[in-house]
């Protein structure tokens, strides 16, 4: 490439650092990965973020959830069109439309009709910095129970509604029917086969020192944020290094225990038109002709104190990871960024 991968990775980590606390930025281009951080953790003892500082990562988390349910359907477990009643308690009330059920593909694919948070919460409440842990009481039962009382905005699988609610949904059906708890699941389908060591929904005290202090914008500090029963749709803790494992499983198959599962989730697309689509937990757009027709596939996410961001392109492996410690989205110079390897990536040597 006709500019160095690193001095491109600390560019847009001085650049997010503008605006955040801290940040950390990795580039994967092929078999090469540059980490590099700018700004400060904000904890307790505070230094520049690096590889295996721990942010959260919101909803980053859904691929992880989408994954597990690929996972499980490559080994028979579930299937991606079992409705989501089979998976729950008996007696649970789970809303249809036009006699069409949620499945568990409808709610990867953000098409189940669900809106995007639990009956009872606003949106406008998780967006004041006075506001703490607006998702700590999303508990199976009030997941449940406010389940019964919810209308449903489409039939399910008629058009993409960007849900919470169903991610977190995802999450909870899958781990009982797994016989465990979510974080359990993603360690034993995910993190294990891939070696990531540092993807948790609990910060114990060993890794607590290596956490980053959320803040509110810039300055402020942030509460952490806990999804309890809700936790698939953005309650997981990360590490660059960790997500650049995750990533490069994506760009180059992954082990065998994974490797259907990521085929699949891939496989399933629901077209929002014909440029942008949606996976099993990830959003996709190919770029105009204009802009080179590069394919991007990503996700992002955000808490009260954190943002993040996940995009690649496997027809040319290459992938961006963004991680802030501000609620600010890190967004726009990862995609830059991206756009940059995949541009420098078509020109070719000098």
């Amino acid at each position: 490439m006709a500019q160095e991968l690193g001095t491109l990775a600390q560019r847009t980590a001085d650049r997010l650092a503008e605006k955040h606390v801290g940040v950390v930025v990795a580039a994967v281009a092929g078999n090469t990965v540059e980490i590099r951080g700018a700004g400060s953790t904000g904890a307790d003892h505070a230094r520049t973020p690096g590889p295996d500082t721990l942010f959260e990562i919101g909803s980053v988390t859904k691929p992880f959830t989408a994954l597990a349910l690929a996972r499980l359907a490559s080994l028979g477990t579930v299937a991606l069109d079992e409705p989501l009643a089979d998976l729950l308690p008996d007696g649970t009330v789970v809303p249809s439309r036009d006699g069409r059920r949620i499945s568990l593909q409808h709610l990867a694919t953000h098409t189940s009709g669900l809106p995007r948070l639990p009956r009872g919460m606003l949106l406008p409440a998780l967006l004041r910095p006075s506001t703490p842990d607006p998702y700590a009481g999303c508990t199976a039962e009030s997941l449940l129970t406010g389940l019964a009382r919810t209308r449903l905005g489409a039939a399910p699988g008629k058009r993409f509604r960007y849900s919470n609610l169903g991610a977190g949904l995802l999450g909870l059906a899958l781990a009982r029917r797994a016989g465990t708890d979510y974080e359990s699941l993603i360690t034993r389908e995910i993190c294990g086969p891939l070696g990531m060591a540092d993807t948790v929904v609990t910060v114990d005290g060993a890794r607590s020192e290596r956490s980053a202090q959320g803040h509110v914008r810039r300055g402020r500090p942030a509460a952490p944020w806990h999804l309890a029963d809700l936790a698939g749709a953005g309650g997981l803790r990360s590490t660059a290094t960790d997500l650049v494992a995750f990533v490069r499983a994506q760009l180059d198959g992954g082990p065998e225990g994974l490797a259907e599962a990521i085929r699949l989730s891939r496989s399933v697309e629901h077209r929002q038109n014909r440029f942008a689509w949606v996976h099993l937990g990830w959003m996709a757009h190919r770029l105009h002709p204009r802009q080179g027709a590069h394919l991007q596939i990503w996700h992002n996410g955000g808490t009260g104190g954190f943002s993040s961001f996940i995009g690649f392109d496997p027809e040319k492996r290459l992938a961006v990871i963004a991680l802030g410690n501000t609620r600010s989205p890190v967004d726009r110079p990862a995609f830059d960024l991206l756009g940059t390897l995949q541009a420098e990536n078509a020109a070719g040597p000098n």
